[in-house]
Parts: structure tokens; sequence; C-alpha cells
């Protein structure tokens, strides 16, 4: 079937990952981050054609590779008809501009594919002004050495909101990213102000937190009919979505799905995001969500803790929960990674399956959390008294 005449068809992108496993990284590791890194490519539109890995001491300072290695990278990109190459490291500026020119092709890290995939997924105007922020952030040391970089040809590749590369320059950067900032300032000071009009008969705060593709937007959906936003994808949600639910005592709480966090998270994206990110702050009780049939999901969890001691979270109360019990092999499967999380709840956002439970434990340890508080708030040496 011929396309319609003047309407332009999407051929995408054939990429090869190139990943160098630097000093004492474990395999195991490194082939799941890689793993990862595809899946990221695939969200991106991207058709994954290739992977080469390389373990080394240390990253070469021109081209992060060996230069033996990087004659390996040119022949596997001639043979796949690769058009783009992208590497599950973070590179420099420098390397960047070596490996582009190097190539012939445009070369892209794993900040930037995850910045791309932000950019694609930016629906809100808060969101567009967050990941154009860190976009910007990423840029301003990347500016082209030369514009025959096929990087700038168009493609995947820091294609999103505001101005493409080629019209960008230091100064005008610069003048934009102090536009942004203070545009997200405005809206943290908005923010702010909301949150100290809410007294003590608010409504309580959950705030669902997690790895990236853990279900937290299902979650959402299953208590509250919210109709968030839900695919089998990294990086589905950027926008916060609050709804209220109904915990089994009677409470009436406010749940609120916030963006998933990965490992390598850049750092301009969690510095932008931080007024979306702010929200699991000023939280109640954080429900942290985990997908119990990863086989990494310790390291899930051990992303999820740093992102949150980044942001600034770390002390608010939380409860974990392990979703996705359904995926399991069997009962031993279940009962083993429960073994290594007593104080977790099993669930399946999915089938149903814990849900009630998960509700009960929300509202008790919401009890407690507010229980605490309280008891935290009396004057010292105040004594209670009878009727």
């Amino acid at each position: 079937m011929k396309p319609a005449q003047g309407r332009k068809v999407y051929v995408a992108e054939k990429a090869i990952l190139v990943q160098a496993i630097c000093g004492r990284t474990d395999r195991a590791v490194a082939g799941d981050s890689l793993a990862e890194l595809e899946r990221l490519a695939e969200t991106v539109g991207a058709v994954v054609v290739g992977c080469i890995t390389q373990r080394r001491d240390a990253p070469t300072p021109q081209f992060y590779l060996g230069e033996g290695k990087l004659s390996d990278v040119q022949l596997a990109c001639r043979q796949a008809g690769a058009d783009l190459v992208i590497f599950d490291n973070d590179l420099s500026p420098i390397q960047v501009n070596n490996l582009d020119l190097a190539l012939g092709l445009k070369v892209i890290d794993r900040t930037e594919l995850i910045l791309q995939i932000f950019a694609n997924r930016a629906r809100s105007a808060e969101a567009q002004i967050q990941v154009e922020l860190a976009q910007l952030q990423y840029l301003v040391s990347r500016i082209p050495v030369s514009e025959k970089q096929h990087r700038y040809a168009g493609g995947i590749g820091m294609r999103g909101p505001g101005e493409s590369p080629l019209q960008l320059r230091n100064a005008p950067m610069r003048r934009r990213i102090s536009d942004l900032k203070r545009k997200l300032a405005d809206i943290q000071a908005r923010r702010d102000r909301a949150r100290e009009k809410r007294d003590h008969h608010a409504m309580p705060l959950l705030c669902l937190v997690g790895y990236t593709n853990a279900g937290k937007s299902t979650l959402l959906n299953v208590f509250t009919r919210a109709d968030a936003y839900v695919d089998d994808r990294l990086f589905a949600t950027l926008d916060t979505k609050t709804r209220a639910v109904f915990l089994p005592d009677g409470t009436r709480a406010m749940l609120t799905d916030t963006v998933g966090f990965i490992r390598h998270l850049p750092h301009g994206l969690v510095a932008s995001f931080r007024s979306t990110l702010d929200v699991a702050v000023g939280a109640d009780l954080l429900v942290v969500v985990a997908e119990a049939n990863h086989p990494r999901v310790a390291d899930h969890l051990a992303v999820v803790r740093d992102t949150l001691a980044d942001i600034g979270a770390d002390r608010v109360p939380s409860l974990l929960v392990m979703n996705k019990c359904d995926a399991l092999a069997d009962d031993a499967a279940r009962a083993e990674v429960m073994s290594r999380y007593p104080e977790a709840i099993a669930i399946s956002a999915k089938t149903g399956d814990g849900l009630d439970n998960l509700k009960r434990a929300m509202g008790e340890r919401l009890n407690d959390v507010i229980r605490n508080r309280n008891t935290d708030r009396k004057p010292a040496g105040s004594v209670a008294t009878g009727d």
C-alpha cells in the first residue's frame, strides 16, 4: 500500500548499542544495564540491530573505547546499516565530538537518550519546561565543533521542547536557562504557598514512588479509577496525577503518582523535575512500588533510595510494595522474594491479588504516622487530663 502523496513516512533509526565495562563493575550488573538501554532505545523508537561491549580498566580520553574496539564498532555499523550509536556510558563532550566524526554517524550516550524520551513524553506545560531546562543544561557544554556532525542531522537525539541544537549558541542558551529556572521557581513558590495553607484537617497525602515501569500508574488506576496512562515502556508517566482514595477505616486520602526512577538518572533531570518530585518530600507516606519478578529488584530499590535521598525525601515514612507477584514462576519463587523483603506487601495490580491487604496496610501505616506526629507536637511537660 503506497503512502498518501505528500505524507511524511517515518522510518525507524537502526541503532548499535555500545557498552564499556570499566573497573570492577560486575558483569551481571553491566548486562542488566545494557538490557535496560535496549528498552530505552525501543521506547524512543529505535530498532536495535547490534550490541558491542568491551571490558577495560578505564575509558580512553579520546573515544572512551580503545581504537581496536572502535574499529569493530565502525565495521558493525556498516554491516548493519546503522544510523545511530548509543553508548551505555556517560560520554564527555570531547568524546562525543570525536566519535561523531570518527564513525560518521550520530553518537549519543545514555543521558541524552533518557532526555530524548522525556522530551517525547512531556505533555503538560510544566513537564515541557522541566525537560527543556534539562536538555539545555546538558547541551550547553556540547555546542557542535562542526556542523558536519551527524548527530545534528535529525532523528533521535535532542528533539523536543525548545529550539533545535543548530539554532543554539552559548549566550542564547544561558539566557533561556535563566528564564526557565525563573518559571520553575515560580511554580515551586506556588506549590509552597499551597502547602502552607494545608491545615491539620487537610486530607493526608500518599505518594507512589519506585523504579520506572514498576506499575505505579496501574495501581493508581485500580485504587482511584484515575484513567492514568499505562504502557509497558519505560517512563510512561512524567506528570504527577493525584486522586482521592478511601482506605478501609474510612479515611479519605490523596494518592499521587510520580515519574519513575532509573539508574544513572541524569542529574539535570532530577534538578529540573524537583518541583514535580517535591510532592514526595511533602507526603505523609511514600508507597514504594517494586517489581517482584525482576531479577535485579534489589538494585532497583537501591536506586529508589538514593534518588529519594537526593531530593530530600529519604526521611518520609514509607511502605514497601512488591508488585507483579503474578509474574513470578510459582509459589516457591514468591516465598523466596518475600523472605528477602518480609516487611513488604505482596500484590498484583494487574490481577487485584493482595490489594485489600495493601489498602489495609496503607491505612494502618498512615494512622501510625499521624499518631506519632501528633505525639511529637505535644508541648514538653504537658500532662493528659480527663474530662
